[in-house]
């Protein structure tokens, strides 16, 4: 029995995690994602996570939430997480409605994530003022 294409994909890639959101998931699919991801992060001893959510077109305050609490997670298993490909829309609508995302990284795409979790980049740090 087919299951249908994969909603999240989490690879390997050295001693990190790149967890790619596909498709926009629905309450129950976030929190099997986050379990999944938590479990992941310990099997594979992973030392940083990426989530990718350049796929998405909306993001409501479960779905950061969630994010959130995974970055938290992963903290206290020893990862570091950065998300990447926020779309402009979405950040958009995240600043209007006073949603951020807390103490976790971001940046603009997997190759600037990439770099920051390698050290040869630095990503958004939340706790930086936006205006120079």
């Amino acid at each position: 029995m087919d299951s249908g294409p994969a909603l999240v994909s989490i690879l390997r890639q050295g001693s990190t995690l790149i967890a790619s959101v596909h498709t926009a998931l629905d309450d129950t699919q976030l929190t099997r994602f986050q379990r999944d991801l938590i479990e992941q992060i310990g099997v594979r001893r992973s030392r940083g996570v990426i989530i990718d959510v350049a796929a998405l077109d909306v993001l409501d305050s479960f779905g950061l939430r969630t994010l959130r609490d995974i970055a938290e997670m992963a903290r206290l298993r020893g990862a570091t997480t950065v998300i990447v490909g926020i779309q402009p829309d979405v950040a958009l609508a995240m600043v209007e409605l006073g949603l951020g995302t807390g103490a976790v990284r971001t940046a603009l795409d997997l190759e600037e994530g990439l770099a920051y979790l390698n050290g040869t980049a630095t990503a958004v740090d939340p706790a930086a003022p936006t205006w120079r």
